[in-house]
């Protein structure tokens, strides 16, 4: 049967071509890697659309945790004092990340069903002037909400106030198009929508906030200035470079504009979106969100509550059928999550509601409706 899909947030199945780059060694310090690295970032930057210079991209070894820690811990003056939107698990992240570096913030917790909107963040640093900046993340994977950053960004933009986005799973095939949103910097990681492989993460900010932040970050090896800094003047990593995760990222830029760009990618991402819901409703599968906040990258659904059902055994189940899915991580109700992206299109989506359907039957389970409970609290919480 060969390898199965993973059908998550990233690590994600990557193309055949992808993989082979990986076959070759590189070093660190020669040229030739210096002009792949000089070549990606230029890359990057074009999917950001920066065609007038203002920005620029620092690649940050480790995983996306790393780079988002490193994005924080380097644009967040010691005498900042910050916003953090938070509907879902990475949210959370982003505040316990502050609480380690010591960053004074104040948080807007929507829960796990709704986004932040515009009005309410308005309020806020309206009533809160010592407000420095805000940190949104882009589409919060532990939920599947995709979060209205165009509307963020307006009136964070409005307001005087600086935003920093973390598009961790979204960049790449969702818009953030400089030219488009107002925001100082973003961050995002190899091994999602690009399809790359895990290794590292990427910054693209601003080139005033990357002067700027000099001096700001808690840490030597995530001190996004420093990097930036080093690969001006040299264009070497300051540490070790994961090169083989930097080849295949480089094969997997050339397939993301073979296939047509982001806009390419975003209509096969919701395609497969689309069949795969209409598919596991139909076998009585509820989704967390309703249709309007349903992101093409993963989605939440509740665990039936049919007394049969057991989500280790389903899980096993589906794996052994070729897909792996992902655990739910909500803090209210039980659910599980199945991945949009990666090198999969609307014709694998089939297969997988087809082999959910199968484990359903194996665990005699004659329906995937949820527990009544969980449909209420949805119903309450998103009121």
């Amino acid at each position: 049967m060969g390898e199965p899909y993973l059908l998550t947030p990233g690590p994600l199945t990557t193309a055949f071509e992808v993989k082979e780059a990986m076959l070759k060694d590189w070093g660190s310090w020669d040229g030739d890697f210096r002009a792949m690295t000089a070549a990606l970032c230029q890359k990057l930057l074009a999917i950001a659309g920066d065609d007038g210079g203002e920005f620029d991209c620092v690649p940050m070894q480790g995983s996306g945790t790393f780079a988002v820690e490193a994005m924080l811990g380097s644009f967040l003056g010691h005498d900042s004092r910050t916003l953090v939107l938070v509907n879902g698990a990475y949210g959370k992240r982003i505040v316990e990340t502050l609480h380690y570096l010591g960053r004074d913030h104040v948080v807007i917790d929507k829960g796990d069903y709704m986004p932040p909107r515009g009005d309410e963040v308005a309020a806020a640093l309206s009533a809160d002037p010592a407000i420095t900046h805000v940190v949104l993340v882009h589409c919060e994977t532990s939920s599947g909400i995709l979060n209205p950053v165009k509307e963020i960004s307006e009136v964070v933009a409005a307001a005087g106030r600086k935003l920093l986005i973390d598009s961790m799973s979204a960049f790449g095939a969702l818009p953030l198009d400089v030219r488009d949103l107002r925001y100082e910097a973003m961050v995002s990681s190899a091994n999602k929508c690009i399809e790359g492989v895990p290794g590292f993460g990427f910054i693209i900010a601003r080139i005033a906030e990357l002067e700027a932040a000099k001096g700001n970050s808690h840490s030597l090896s995530l001190d996004v200035h420093a990097q930036w800094a080093n690969f001006k003047k040299t264009g070497q990593w300051r540490f070790t470079p994961p090169t083989h995760a930097v080849a295949a990222f480089m094969k997997a830029l050339e397939l993301h504009a073979e296939e047509g760009g982001a806009p390419a990618r975003l209509a096969r991402y919701e395609r497969n979106r689309d069949v795969m819901v209409a598919g596991m409703r139909d076998l009585g599968f509820e989704t967390l969100l309703k249709d309007r906040w349903l992101s093409p990258i993963i989605v939440t659904f509740f665990t039936p509550a049919h007394p049969n059902f057991s989500f280790p055994r389903f899980y096993d189940l589906m794996k052994a059928r070729g897909f792996i899915i992902y655990p739910g991580k909500l803090t209210v109700v039980d659910s599980f999550r199945v991945g949009c992206i990666g090198r999969l299109d609307e014709h694998v989506m089939r297969q997988v509601v087809n082999a959910a359907r199968e484990s359903l039957e194996e665990m005699n389970v004659d329906s995937a409706c949820p527990p009544e409970e969980a449909l209420k609290e949805r119903a309450r919480l998103a009121a």
